[in-house]
């Protein structure tokens, strides 16, 4: 039997998919606008949910962001779980992930324009999550996946610079490589890079 209008109306709410609408609507405003330029009209309207209903599920803006922010990264824990190899396997795997989600990555972008970057929103709970990046690159060099002598704060600096850079500057990657960042073929041939310069992680003699 076909639902009216009216009864339509009479359905209950789903929680959950207007808190997960809200979320992807927020990354993009925040994504495209910062957290200063982002407004909570428009991340309603691209959610098409009800201000006072966003209000009501997350406070004010930058509790917002921080939901977003914490949903993003137990999205990226659950990647890192998925991944157990050395870095010619991390690095490429790494590199898709942020080209699949660079949204994320111009939302770093943002916060270091705004002159966030002394102290960021949510930095403690941020900072837990380095510390957990940093034990699994431990973890690898006692397995002997990555060089012991390799300082392991310098490692993750480099393996983050290596994958997220050409997505958080496309036109340098289109002017030194002729592609897009979203192009296949460069994304191939990326990736393929990667791998082979994942030799410099290496402990000597492997």
């Amino acid at each position: 039997m076909p639902v009216t209008p009216r009864k339509a109306a009479a359905l209950p709410r789903n929680p959950d998919r207007s808190r997960s609408r809200i979320l992807s609507a927020a990354l993009k405003e925040f994504a495209a606008k910062g957290f200063a330029g982002a407004r909570v009209d428009s991340i309603a309207s691209r959610a098409r949910i009800n201000k006072r209903m966003l209000y009501h599920y997350f406070g004010d803006k930058e509790e917002l962001f921080k939901a977003v922010l914490r949903s993003k990264m137990c999205e990226r824990k659950t990647l890192a779980d998925a991944v157990s190899g050395g870095p010619e396997e991390t690095l490429p795997f790494w590199f898709q992930a942020a080209c699949k989600d660079s949204g994320w990555v111009r939302l770093f972008q943002w916060e270091a324009l705004e002159g966030n970057w002394q102290k960021v929103i949510e930095e403690k709970e941020r900072l837990e999550e380095v510390d957990r990046w940093l034990q699994r690159i431990r973890q690898r060099q006692a397995r002997g996946l990555i060089s012991p002598d390799l300082d392991p704060r310098h490692v993750m600096l480099t393996m983050r610079s290596l994958t997220m850079f050409p997505v958080a500057f496309p036109q340098l990657t289109r002017m030194i490589t002729g592609k897009s960042v979203f192009d296949p073929k460069f994304q191939q041939e990326r990736s393929e890079f990667l791998k082979k310069l994942a030799v410099i992680f290496r402990p000597a003699g492997r």
